[in-house]
């Protein structure tokens, strides 16, 4: 009796912990507190690198919190047994990423377990935790998740089917030898990126592979997986600069993702060399390459159709420039952040969906570094399925100077309102984000066993002033505040003071949208008719081998917007062309495709010894067999058809990439993105880059029944495999 009312002495005591404030809400919020962390590479709350569970780069201290309609807070994991204040040890918790359920009644998120003791260095994981009794007067209740990997998982949200679809660093394909996954820029662990999992019975799917990493996942009103993915599909800079001898990281090549021999190489095929590998670039006709973006991607629940929101891409929202391709050829293009649209973003993070205008995402462009993936706020227009990408456009919520921090010792701008995060509309129209009025770059103002960040993020409603630019304005709480003490793992670190608020979700019931299937187009049908083979017959085929099949109609058409790369195609031999412009025509013969292979390692400038893990370099198709064979093409290729089709069996669930070669092998046009499919998908695309709303000749989408995918069904039915 005595233990019953002191856990509801205790429990009334954390309820009523907050007092009211002046902002309006009109259901309850979700929300996370944590201990604030001033260093922002590859820690917890920066742009990537930011899922792993040391305390080093994670802290301890934090906890989930709800804030009702009436102002009132309770803080859930304290209620429900989990976290402490004073010296963190086994019951210390840091916690991130709530997501509600459909129902509105429980929510999962994800948390870390346990402090070290002084001079330990420990492993811990982000996990899943699932609560429930959110209400006012119920008594919260956390259960961890079963069946989840044992690896870092974070980002979790429920999809319409009872599965969690969440981020995790989970090798691709469980191999521990690839643990952890090193990113394409910094070599820093990357999560491998987006999975689904039925807890019932453990079944476990890759639904995208990102050699660079997935970030905050939703799924909205459209039944779309709506995410961010770090797209930065270009050769190793370590390795070029251990080439032009002007770093030493030690870059190698491994003899496969199966083996440790270590070859006395660091050899890369795909895509061109770097912007400063001059060494590569000497006697070529190559500006040389560099990308780098954070955009807004979707897939199917299943993992089927995976591709950036309506195809959109650099061309309509902007991110990095790009040179043309080729030195020599004066018609292609530069392409700058100011060409084709006024407005433009570098980046998208923290994607979410207005409930009020489903057609509508917001999102915040940030810098990489120095402001904890904070920045301004963003709207992506005409996101929903029945539009293209020349129709979606940006709009800016906050004023673009809120997008980067002041320089330091510079006067901020006057309409520099602060730096947002985790924007969230609410089911009223209403606005929230985590927000600080600090216009500078984070760093310690303190020290290493006292540090005091520059940022204190409070959650704030957003006001819209009369030039229609939103500013932050009300806070949630009065504050939030704990006394903390954690070894790191040698130093004793204390905080004393507010708590980081961050990541709202609105705790209300929403619809659960229809779930997407997968359609073959027309042409792709007629073929499969005319050939007498059944579509479930040939999924079936791919599925039992662990194989996608990619159609594309005719890779002669490209967008009319895309100047960079060669866009005066012809289908080598034949009549087959679509020409633009004046000037070199380029001759195709072979596509030809790459995969993802973790096989670049480094040792760092002074060791023997690789360090843990491996990045994802672009290696010839070489674990498929089953296409034509295509004898005078390149490695990995198959031939293109004589109507400018191509018809080719990939591996599912693994990173992919291709270009189009000349009849020698020479690469005249390439994909610029990384991209993945299932074991039986059949994905079909009209042209190369695909058509928003015209062509490069001002024609529209090809409907060609391609003639590649019915030699390649005649060619499995002369093998009996279908």
């Amino acid at each position: 009796m005595t233990n019953f009312y002191t856990k509801l002495f205790f429990i009334l005591a954390l309820t009523i912990a907050g007092s009211l404030t002046q902002a309006a809400i009109n259901n309850p919020v979700l929300f996370v507190t944590q201990v604030p962390l001033p260093q922002d590479f590859c820690t917890m709350n920066a742009t990537f690198c930011n899922h792993r569970g040391r305390i080093d780069v994670t802290g301890r201290g934090g906890d989930l919190w709800i804030r009702y309609p009436d102002g009132v807070l309770k803080n859930l994991t304290a209620a429900a047994g989990y976290g402490q204040t004073g010296l963190q040890g086994a019951k210390a918790i840091q916690v991130r990423d709530p997501a509600v359920s459909w129902s509105g009644t429980k929510a999962i998120f994800s948390m870390v377990t346990g402090a070290p003791s002084q001079y330990q260095i420990k492993q811990y994981f982000w996990q899943l935790y699932e609560i429930t009794g959110l209400g006012k007067n119920q008594t919260p209740i956390i259960k961890k998740v079963p069946n989840q990997p044992p690896y870092n998982n974070v980002s979790p949200v429920y999809g319409t089917d009872g599965r969690v679809i969440f981020v995790s660093d989970r090798p691709r394909n469980g191999q521990a030898l690839l643990y952890p996954q090193l990113d394409e820029y910094e070599e820093q662990p990357t999560n491998t990126g987006i999975w689904s999992l039925s807890s019932a019975t453990g079944n476990l799917k890759l639904l995208n592979h990102a050699p660079s990493g997935d970030f905050n996942p939703i799924v909205d009103n459209y039944g779309r997986v709506i995410f961010t993915q770090w797209d930065h599909l270009q050769q190793d800079q370590q390795a070029a600069a251990d080439r032009n001898k002007t770093g030493n990281y030690g870059t190698f090549n491994f003899a496969s993702e199966t083996s440790s021999t270590i070859l006395n190489s660091r050899k890369e095929v795909f895509p061109e060399p770097l912007k400063f590998d001059m060494l590569s670039l000497a006697g070529t006709n190559l500006y040389g390459h560099a990308f780098n973006q954070f955009f807004p991607w979707q897939v199917n629940e299943d993992g089927t159709e995976v591709e950036t929101v309506n195809h959109v891409g650099r061309h309509e929202l902007g991110g990095t420039y790009v040179d043309g391709v080729f030195t020599d050829d004066p018609v292609l293009t530069y392409l700058t952040s100011s060409t084709l649209r006024a407005t433009k973003i570098s980046n998208l993070f923290q994607i979410k969906q207005d409930p009020v205008n489903p057609n509508f995402y917001i999102g915040i462009d940030a810098p990489e570094f120095g402001t904890h993936a904070s920045g301004q706020i963003v709207r992506l227009t005409n996101g929903a399925p029945n539009f293209n990408a020349d129709m979606m456009t940006i709009k800016y919520i906050t004023d673009k100077a809120t997008k980067f921090p002041t320089s330091e010792g510079q006067t901020p701008p006057p309409a520099h309102s602060g730096l947002y995060r985790d924007p969230l509309v609410l089911s009223d129209g209403s606005m929230i984000s985590a927000h600080t009025y600090e216009t500078y770059a984070d760093k310690n103002l303190g020290t290493t066993a006292s540090p005091q960040a520059r940022y204190d993020y409070r959650l704030r409603t957003l006001k819209k002033q009369t030039n229609g630019i939103w500013v932050a304005d009300q806070p949630l709480t009065n504050g939030i505040q704990k006394s903390v003490k954690y070894y790191n793992p040698d130093t004793l670190v204390s905080y004393t003071g507010d708590l980081w608020e961050l990541q709202p979700v609105e705790v209300k019931a929403r619809t659960i949208p229809p779930r997407r299937v997968p359609v073959l187009a027309a042409p792709e049908a007629a073929v499969l008719a005319e050939e007498g083979v059944p579509e479930t017959a040939l999924r079936q085929y791919l599925t039992n081998k662990g194989l996608a099949l990619a159609i594309m109609r005719n890779v002669t058409v490209r967008d009319d917007d895309d100047k960079q790369q060669p866009f005066n195609l012809r289908v080598a031999g034949t009549t087959t062309q679509q020409v633009a412009a004046t000037g070199k025509i380029y001759d195709i013969a072979h596509f030809q495709a790459f995969q993802g292979d973790q096989i670049r390692g480094l040792k760092g400038c002074c060791s023997s010894t690789p360090v843990p893990g491996r990045r994802v370099l672009a290696q010839e198709l070489h674990s498929v067999t089953g296409n034509p064979p295509n004898p005078i093409g390149p490695k990995g290729s198959v031939k293109i058809a004589d109507d400018g089709s191509v018809a080719m069996l990939l591996p599912a669930r693994r990173a992919l990439s291709w270009q189009l070669t000349d009849p020698d092998g020479n690469f005249v046009v390439r994909e610029r993105n990384w991209l993945s499919l299932q074991p039986g998908e059949i994905r079909t695309c009209p042209a190369c880059h695909g058509v928003n709303t015209k062509n490069q000749a001002g024609g529209g989408s090809p409907t060609n029944k391609p003639k590649a995918f019915r030699q390649l069904l005649q060619y499995l039915k002369s093998l009996g495999a279908i």
